[in-house]
């Protein structure tokens, strides 16, 4: 592939995101005369739809400082934890489905007592699973909490995005409607936004807290390159904006020419998530000059590697024209480590790193999220929160909103470490949860300067979560049969010592004999220790 057409992609790719965010500010904010009649919904995508949800997000800021300035003030949240990805990757995560269940750990915004919370899913939630997480709200009694909770269901287990599933349910948005006291002070929370997201705001008549759609290129892999350019943020050589197989062919073949002690690249699709979309290639046995393009263009369908467990050349090459994707060296190291920075930009603008972790990878070649440790380590987290830092500025003066998360892969050199930033995720994401769970059950602080999480009393935290505790011997276990183990063996959060472990992704548990946990300590050790425990134990009481 010539240097001239990879620029071309790449400039391709900013002018498209330049007509996405001319077409979201064409009419300005005080020009809003709706050409839709009151009580009608604006079309999907339409102008109107467009400027009447610029108007709705001018409600965050002046909502937000209300919130910071008295956390008793009403408020409703409208938690919609729909997963608007590809379906087609996403069926790839074993019990995807469940994954809506992760952000369960909103429902402790119920510690605010004049908070209302409406949580919407596909399927209906146990009531074992919701009652395990208002037993751990602290200082509020369960029937307070559970007063001011609705929970709805689409009754619906298709792939469909949730988003569409309630967009489809005139009466299921009506009770919707219904539950929200005032729409002046309520919101909706998702785990990614998409243009479903947007209409489901307007036609709610309340705010989104997270990015407008415009701005999703931004989070793909190669939306992600181009911004950490413009932050001045190191990462692998490699190409984005590419479109077939062929771009990958022609990449694969640059990369080795620029550094003949090559080994491997990466070759990821641009809306991969979770690193199921991600492929590995290796250039062992790989000619030297002239000859190398034909042995890339004859070996690229036979050695490819696959995260994704049954994939074949010919559905990710398919996949890969109709989403795009990337291809970067491989890097390499004596220790390499996968840490990760969560970020924020809050409705008044403001950005902030506020966490830290290294993930936990697993899959063929180490490039599937299983969970992570926080915080990350001490000898680079201070490196970690500059990136954070740098990416949060580009992003904030393009507009961006709520969490976002910057993956790197950091490789040992000497008494430091090398980063290399590989992924933005402009979205919550698998470090989302955890540590929001943290933060409602300890009330603690990160400090990004030292990399410490500390409590009130200035007790550190560190913890262990995984997504991925799983088993076939778990299955058939129900929400109240891991209750009864959790409780007949102490695996519990103790307020009083702030430690212990927290399930989540408990729907999962019987059909695939998975769950995920949160187990934190006062150390990291203390925190893997609570892990182990946890494995041992459920192994021991799902072969009873």
């Amino acid at each position: 592939m010539t240097q001239d057409r990879l620029g071309e992609y790449a400039r391709s790719g900013r002018a498209l995101l330049a007509v996405y965010l001319a077409g979201g500010c064409i009419v300005g904010l005080t020009e809003e005369r709706s050409t839709v009649e009151p009580g009608v919904d604006p079309e999907p995508g339409s102008e109107a739809e467009l400027r009447r949800f610029a108007r709705l997000q001018e409600r965050l800021g002046p909502l937000y400082r209300k919130l910071a300035a008295d956390p008793r003030a009403p408020q409703t949240v409208v938690v919609v934890p729909s997963l608007s990805l590809d379906a087609e990757e996403l069926a790839k995560i074993s019990g995807v489905h469940h994954y809506e269940e992760r952000l369960l750990c909103m429902l402790m915004l119920l510690r605010r007592p004049r908070t209302n919370v409406v949580f919407v899913t596909s399927q209906h939630v146990a009531t074992a699973v919701i009652d395990y997480y208002l037993h751990l709200l602290p200082g509020v009694p369960l029937r307070h909490a559970r007063s001011r909770l609705t929970l709805l269901a689409c009754h619906d287990a298709s792939d469909v995005p949730l988003t569409k599933k309630i967009l489809d349910r005139p009466r299921l948005m009506d009770r919707i409607r219904e539950a929200i006291p005032d729409t002046r002070s309520a919101h909706v929370s998702c785990f990614n936004s998409t243009p479903l997201e947007r209409t489901l705001a307007v036609q709610l008549g309340i705010p989104l807290y997270g990015n407008d759609p415009a701005l999703n290129y931004l989070g793909t892999k190669s939306g992600s390159r181009e911004l950490f350019r413009e932050a001045g943020v190191p990462l692998p050589d490699g190409f984005e904006n590419l479109r077939d197989g062929d771009d990958i062919k022609e990449a694969v073949v640059e990369l080795k020419r620029r550094d003949r002690s090559l080994r491997r690249v990466a070759i990821k699709l641009d809306e991969g998530f979770s690193g199921e979309g991600n492929a590995v290639f290796s250039y062992e046995g790989a000619p030297e000059g002239e000859a190398l393009a034909g042995w890339v263009a004859k070996e690229l369908p036979r050695r490819t590697k696959f995260e994704a467990g049954g994939e074949s050349w010919e559905r990710y090459e398919r996949k890969f024209q109709e989403m795009g994707g990337i291809v970067e060296s491989w890097m390499e190291g004596e220790e390499v480590r996968s840490p990760s920075v969560q970020c924020r930009i809050n409705p008044t603008g403001e950005a902030s790193v506020v966490s830290t972790h290294d993930q936990v990878l697993g899959g063929p070649s180490g490039q599937i999220f299983l969970g992570s440790t926080f915080p990350a380590d001490a000898a680079y987290s201070r490196d970690l929160k500059e990136a954070g830092d740098r990416v949060g500025e580009v992003l904030k003066k393009r507009g961006a909103l709520g969490r976002f998360a910057i993956d790197f892969i950091s490789m040992r050199r000497g008494s430091g470490w090398e980063h290399a930033a590989i992924e933005i995720n402009l979205r919550k994401g698998g470090t989302t949860h955890p540590y929001l769970i943290l933060r409602f059950l300890t009330d603690g602080v990160y400090d990004p300067e030292d990399g410490l999480y500390c409590t009130p009393t200035d007790k550190p935290c560190y913890y262990y979560a995984s997504d991925n505790l799983q088993s076939p011997h778990y299955k058939g276990l129900t929400p109240d049969d891991l209750i009864d183990i959790a409780v007949n063996n102490g695996l519990h959060f103790d307020s009083a010592s702030q430690q212990g472990v927290i399930f989540h992704l408990i729907g999962a548990l019987s059909q695939y004999g998975k769950l995920g946990t949160v187990c934190i300590g006062d150390s990291h050790e203390k925190a893997q220790q609570f892990y182990k425990d946890t494995v041992e134990v459920l192994d021991r009481e799902s072969r009873r």
